[in-house]
């Protein structure tokens, strides 16, 4: 089972991010995840990793571990910009990169940097299209679209990234899970909301013409900030609780979100857990 780590982004120096995903890479983790924020919710003077310079820097330190937005907020760029910045990662990756995006979460972020953030129905709306809009440009063009919010011109996008990346919907609600059923190659959402709808997913990829298989589930499960890391249930047991929630439905794990003082034990209990990084199944 794929085990991937969400490592923070906000109050943390670059150097921590790169050195934790090289050392998630050697523990034999799958993924070293990045929030994609611009501001700390917490305090305004807290420093916060920008997510896809971050990725670029982690693609030419690593060599194995696959390298994701968690998630992209969809607010945050134009897709034609983001298909470009994504293709060019996945080349200094050599086709490691996985982009996960989502509707955005943060009003406040927004208020504050002059970033429009439209009701959800717009931002539902806006991602469906954007979706649209980096599967066209990763064939290389000329394509055209034409959406409601983003159009193309006989548009050109090279170097086409080898392979696709794969698109992680994120979706915390049953809409969510139904928009990613239709559309991504994958569906993140947390604990809670897999075992509230996963039949609200299998359903929506039925009415998709889909197969269960053609679309992963990836749970993101939380460590509990208030227990001191020697204490998380989830580290003291990994490799039962990998198996827990894979007959729950997942398919795949994030732990989120894995702090400095944190990142020991999570590797620890990574190498009890026998993660094994040349599996092609790990």
């Amino acid at each position: 089972m794929r085990v991937g780590l969400n490592l923070a982004s906000i109050d943390v120096p670059a150097d921590w991010w790169l050195a934790a995903a090289r050392l998630a890479e050697e523990a034999g983790f799958s993924g070293a995840w990045i929030w994609d924020h611009f501001l700390s919710r917490g305090r305004r003077t807290d420093p916060v990793l920008e997510c896809w310079t971050t990725l670029a820097a982690a693609a030419v330190v690593t060599r194995r571990i696959h390298l994701g937005s968690f998630v992209t907020n969809v607010m945050n760029r134009h897709p034609s910009v983001l298909a470009r910045m994504a293709a060019n990662v996945q080349d200094l990756a050599a086709g490691r990169l996985e982009v996960g995006i989502g509707i955005g979460g943060h009003p406040r972020e927004h208020e504050a940097l002059g970033i429009p953030f439209p009701p959800a129905e717009e931002r539902v709306a806006r991602l469906e299209e954007a979706v649209q809009v980096l599967r066209l440009l990763w064939s290389g063009g000329p394509v055209s679209f034409e959406g409601r919010y983003y159009q193309l011109r006989d548009a050109y996008a090279y170097p086409i990234p080898q392979p696709s990346p794969r698109l992680v919907i994120g979706g915390e609600t049953a809409g969510g899970a139904r928009l990613a059923a239709r559309l991504g190659d994958a569906w993140t959402t947390t604990g809670e909301a897999l075992l509230r709808d996963r039949a609200v997913f299998e359903d929506g990829l039925g009415a998709a013409g889909r197969a269960r298989s053609d679309v992963a589930i990836v749970v993101a499960l939380d460590l509990d900030r208030h227990l001191a890391p020697a204490a998380q249930p989830l580290l003291a047991d990994l490799a039962g609780q990998l198996a827990l929630w894979r007959e729950r439905g997942a398919d795949e794990v994030i732990l989120a979100e894995v702090r400095p003082e944190q990142l020991g034990h999570v590797l620890a209990a990574g190498e009890r857990a026998r993660l094994h990084a040349d599996d092609p199944s790990a």
